[in-house]
């Protein structure tokens, strides 16, 4: 059974909804006494972990298009964002099957 792409769409768009109401602060667990630790939080920070991952093997690239690079700090920023990105979606496969074998738990 395979999950309808609404439903995917839907829980991207609810992931982006949290993670922009987390850069304004608005996030509340619903569970008392979680604070800021969170899964939404946790989920936040990781998300932003990528893109700054991301970002700086940008910015170094460019460094080194300038002239102003060393070719091994490229291939290691590069290689450190291809091992964040590998990750997050590693995650995001286990929550989307996780969510899977939840729905076919009998009620």
């Amino acid at each position: 059974m395979s999950t309808p792409i609404s439903a995917a769409a839907t829980a991207y768009g609810d992931a982006a909804r949290l993670l922009q109401d987390s850069a304004g602060g608005g996030i509340t667990s619903g569970v008392e006494g979680a604070g800021k630790s969170d899964f939404s939080s946790m989920l936040a920070e990781s998300v932003q972990g990528v893109v700054d991952s991301g970002n700086r093997a940008d910015q170094i690239s460019m460094d080194m298009v300038n002239g102003n690079g060393n070719v091994v700090d490229v291939v290691t920023a590069i290689a450190e964002t291809e091992l964040a990105v590998e990750t997050m979606v590693t995650v995001r496969d286990r929550v989307i099957s996780a969510y899977e074998e939840i729905m076919r738990m009998p009620i």
